[in-house]
């Protein structure tokens, strides 16, 4: 599993994908457009250095690294809250399947482009007044669930 992070421009949010994938053995961390990147001293704080160890890269394109990772054989699922979103828990995984987790920024979110182009797009239901919450709050859930479908696919 590999994260795509677009436009991430906030370094407590960047450091918190690292420490995230530190601790859930992400593989990879793309990040691209304006996010933020090491090194940041912001990011090595919030990561607690774990930015030293996760292996990333910094690509202009969130669309050319998308297709990329396509054509690498990685399913692209997009975590926003969007009119054709399923709920995360409803999203049917294969094991070992290679997994792809799109994010995108507090703000904007991720792209129109981008979300034509993912395999699905998935969100966390919001039972409080709030809409949304924090993006690595967010892949942190969606992280969990989706490496722990994939382990529950290999044990039937």
């Amino acid at each position: 599993m590999c994260f795509l992070a677009t436009n991430i421009g906030t370094p407590s949010n960047v450091g918190g994908l690292f420490r995230i994938a530190d601790a859930l053995g992400v593989e990879k961390i793309y990040l691209t457009g304006e996010s933020l990147v090491p090194p940041n001293s912001k990011i090595r704080k919030i990561s607690r250095s774990t930015e030293k160890y996760v292996p990333y890269e910094y690509r202009q394109s969130a669309l050319d690294t998308a297709q990329m990772l396509r054509d690498r054989g990685y399913r692209l699922i997009c975590l926003e809250i969007a009119s054709n979103s399923i709920e995360l828990r409803q999203l049917p995984i294969l094991h070992n399947e290679k997994v792809c987790l799109i994010l995108g920024s507090e703000k904007d979110g991720v792209g129109t482009a981008l979300l034509k182009m993912v395999d699905t797009i998935v969100h966390i239901p919001m039972l409080g007044v709030n809409s949304s919450m924090n993006v690595a709050s967010a892949c942190a859930i969606a992280t969990y669930v989706i490496l722990d479908k994939m382990a529950m696919r290999g044990g039937q």
